[in-house]
């Protein structure tokens, strides 16, 4: 046996355990809750301010989301295939350009990228994006402009109940507002690494 084949064999092992998803550990899920951005009864009105709390735009309509995207000139994107029928058409229709297939080649190319959500955390304003939903994950975090379509019915009212049915996929990504990042000064600067804006379309 090479050097080569010892160390991967020895890596193998150590990372055998990480195939494992371990248990959520027992705790008393209300001590976790912020009441305070909890109020209220219906819950994409709850997940609605506090997304633009922190920076996100909820949308209601295709039409909506045309008249912001030709207020900045952003005529060109993509979008999952699985929503050309509900979303992508109205832009061809309004004169977008609008491509099915992210050639990562071409990231400069795409002012907006459209994928499909996993659901959404009313409590914080959340996002919630995963790769076995979503048909391109650098559609989700490259262009400057990424709007994410939302069931309704996917909106989770807590953190905790978000936690409590997450699937098995191995990268799930939870998007609260747009990228953001603050150096030691404390200078909030957004859109570092990854979208400057955040949209939540719900449909």
């Amino acid at each position: 046996m090479n050097l080569r084949t010892t160390l991967f064999a020895q890596i193998d092992a150590a990372t055998d355990a990480l195939q494992t998803q371990m248990p959520m550990p027992d705790y008393d899920v209300s001590l976790t809750h912020v009441l305070a951005k909890l109020e209220g009864s219906d819950l994409q009105e709850i997940f609605r301010r506090n997304f633009a709390a922190v920076r996100g735009r909820s949308m209601e309509s295709v039409d909506e989301l045309i008249a912001f995207l030709k207020s900045d000139s952003r005529l060109h994107g993509y979008c999952d295939p699985a929503l050309m029928d509900r979303v992508g058409l109205q832009l061809t229709a309004a004169g977008f350009i609008v491509e099915t297939v992210y050639d990562r080649t071409r990231y400069d190319d795409y002012q907006f990228g459209i994928t499909r959500a996993t659901g959404a955390i009313a409590e914080s304003g959340t996002v919630i994006l995963d790769d076995e939903r979503s048909s391109n994950r650098l559609a989700a975090l490259t262009p400057w402009v990424h709007i994410a379509v939302v069931q309704r019915s996917e909106i989770h009212r807590t953190i905790s109940d978000a936690l409590a049915v997450l699937g098995k996929s191995s990268n799930i990504i939870w998007c609260t507002g747009p990228s953001k990042t603050a150096d030691i000064e404390g200078i909030l600067i957004e859109g570092v690494h990854g979208p400057g804006e955040q949209i939540a379309l719900f449909v």
